[in-house]
């Protein structure tokens, strides 16, 4: 690895750092660009080419994760929640949240999470952190591979 691409992955983790810090402000790729010292275009292919999403799919998975833990708690409502993270649409909060967990905002806040009680919060970060993959603990992976 170059001097060059240390240098580039220092300002990409610049970029993400500022995304998991500030997830409900009003980020956008330019943003974010600016913050990793890059031009947008440029700053999404390193973006994804490093991380393997995009910015605003890695935005959005951080979203999604502090709001899992808002509806655990139950005392916000989802409109509520879906502010509290910086989504400004309640239907394309929705949409993306069912996309991730698998199941409707409501349907998540109303379950029961009577599991997690006694977990450290860095470990059910971990246990409940929103993926395209199914998740580790009480969902199927798909066919196992001899």
């Amino acid at each position: 690895m170059t001097p060059e691409d240390l240098a580039n992955l220092a300002h990409l983790r610049r970029a993400r750092d500022l995304m998991d810090r500030e997830y409900a402000s009003p980020l956008d790729v330019a943003a974010l660009a600016r913050a990793a010292l890059m031009s947008t275009a440029h700053f999404s292919r390193q973006f994804r080419a490093a991380y393997g999403e995009t910015p605003y799919s890695y935005l959005m998975t951080r979203r999604i994760e502090r709001a899992k833990a808002l509806l655990r708690r139950g005392d916000l409502s989802v409109t509520d929640v879906c502010m509290a993270v910086g989504c400004t649409s309640l239907g394309s909060f929705s949409a993306r949240f069912t996309e991730l967990v698998g199941e409707t905002p409501t349907a998540y806040r109303a379950r029961d999470h009577g599991a997690l009680a006694g977990v450290p919060g860095c470990v059910a970060k971990d246990l409940t952190r929103p993926s395209r993959r199914p998740s580790r603990i009480g969902e199927a992976r798909g066919p196992a591979v001899p």
